[in-house]
């Protein structure tokens, strides 16, 4: 782990759950130990390298009634934490305060991924003291760039990096806790202003800045980015290192884009969906994000069911057979959420020779 990636984002933290692991490697019927949740279906942005973009930006939104039910189930079962981001803007939730403040009360902790635009001082003041962290998209340096790459109004550049502001001063005089960052997706078009971006982010208060590959989902209508060389920008880490100080960190994430010019895995199947799962803004409950609206995928919907019935029921066993048996890794998105995890649980399944020499 580099000693400026202090959250382990270039890594994974499954080795900080034994318990859960054993549990697993005994072939009992574990619960997650984290789960994206999806709010929205829609969003105000629009940008080049969205992932979801399949997905169509439907106007729909979680009821916050039905899901604070199953909040209260997801902390009694043992999920940990909770993030929510998904297929839309999550602050487009009318109800997401209370939704964010209903998911800490449940014992999960709780975080939030948004563009920004909308984390007005008010709604900052309802959400922060409830989220173990914020991270907000802003995928370039400059107004112009910002503007091209999300398809939204050039001031929104400013709004947002003023929203950062805004919400680190609240944080430090309210002693919160919660770590504020913000992610860039690296593209030709804003490598330019990664050092920009680094340098305006700090003066925001902003904790950490994340710069990582672009990852090609098999299902984006988009494919601008899909044959992306990131080799002539591997310099760029020297040159963001300059930022890092005892507050401040940049995290260029080269193991992922190192991963990408290697096309072995190092697993040949998925082991780690019974440790995570995903609820899009419609309440389906899918197994991998990288395969939403694949019905092999799909375990059911928390509107029909409660999410013990669901986990346990027949077709997350028929999804997970087929996973185990038929589906080959190399079908699975490049750099996915849960690669590092599955190289971990591979090689716990698969050891190597004199393991007890420790």
């Amino acid at each position: 782990m580099s000693h400026t990636d202090l959250f382990r984002i270039d890594s994974h933290k499954l080795i900080f759950h034994p318990h859960r692991v054993a549990q697993w490697l005994a072939g009992s019927n574990i619960y997650p130990v984290y789960m994206e949740i999806s709010p929205v279906g829609c969003c105000n942005h629009r940008c080049t390298f969205c992932a979801l973009d399949f997905a169509g930006y439907k106007p729909r939104f979680l009821d916050k009634e039905l899901i604070g039910l199953r909040l209260t189930e997801l902390g009694s079962l043992g999920v940990k934490s909770v993030l929510y981001g998904g297929e839309g803007e999550p602050l487009l939730h009318p109800d997401i305060a209370g939704i964010i403040q209903e998911t800490c009360a449940a014992g999960i902790d709780t975080a939030l991924s948004t563009n920004g635009t909308l984390l007005t001082s008010a709604l900052a003041e309802q959400i922060l003291p409830s989220l173990k962290w914020i991270k907000v998209s802003v995928n370039a340096g400059t107004p112009a760039t910002y503007s091209a790459i999300h398809r939204t109004l050039p001031e929104d550049f400013q709004q947002v990096l003023s929203n950062i502001a805004s919400a680190a001063q609240f944080i430090k005089s309210s002693g919160l806790t919660c770590t504020l960052g913000v992610q860039a997706v690296l593209l030709p078009e804003n490598a330019s202003e990664m050092e920009q971006l680094a340098m305006l982010v700090k003066e925001a208060g902003g904790e950490y800045l994340v710069i990582k590959p672009y990852s090609q989902h098999h299902k984006s209508l988009t494919r601008t980015y899909e044959k992306i060389d990131y080799s002539p920008l591997l310099h760029l880490s020297e040159k963001l290192d300059s930022f890092n100080d005892e507050d401040f960190r940049v995290i260029f994430r080269s193991n992922p884009i190192n991963k990408m010019q290697n096309v072995e895995r190092g697993y040949e199947r998925c082991l780690a969906l019974p440790f995570w799962s995903y609820i899009d803004a419609g309440g389906n409950v899918w197994g991998c994000s990288a395969f939403l609206e694949d019905e092999r995928f799909l375990y059911g919907n928390i509107y029909e069911e409660d999410f013990k019935r669901i986990w346990e029921g027949e077709k997350r066993s028929k999804s997970l057979e087929f996973v185990a048996c038929e589906l080959n890794s190399d079908c699975c998105r490049t750099n996915c959420r849960m690669d590092e995890i599955n190289l971990y649980l591979w090689e716990l399944t698969h050891p190597g020779g004199h393991v007890n020499f420790i």
